[in-house]
């Protein structure tokens, strides 16, 4: 179940610019602790320090769903991290919301329709 649940931790943790120490320091534990978690060595995990992590990291239930524990990706990290907060900022301010993901709607369809762009093209479009 917790199969490369530890790059997982490290992955979010250092996507959010938080230090090892720093973490450690937040949840009370050692940063070997931490370290060890985080490199497949510690395999036993609490569960109320499961839930402390989730809070300091601010990993959303949904996005914990829907990340394949077999196999960990940074990019559907990303992708999942993003959609929840574009549906938590369109409650709040729908325009916005909207024309974010209309942006990037329309990114991804510029490439899908131009296959043969070469990286050194997308320079243009930054």
């Amino acid at each position: 179940m917790f199969e490369n649940f530890g790059q997982k931790i490290r992955t979010i943790r250092q996507h959010k610019g938080i230090g090892l120490n720093q973490l450690a320091r937040q949840l009370k534990v050692s940063p070997a602790y931490l370290s060890n978690l985080e490199t497949g060595k510690t395999k036993k995990i609490e569960t109320s320090f499961l839930h402390s992590l989730e809070m300091e990291l601010n990993i959303l239930s949904a996005e914990n769903d829907n990340m394949d524990t077999s196999e960990f990706s940074e990019f559907q990290y990303r992708i999942n991290r993003v959609s929840s907060m574009l549906i938590s900022l369109e409650k709040q301010n729908p325009t916005i919301a909207n024309y974010l993901l209309q942006m990037v709607e329309q990114g991804v369809e510029l490439f899908h329709n131009q296959p043969d762009l070469e990286n050194n093209d997308l320079q243009k479009y930054h």
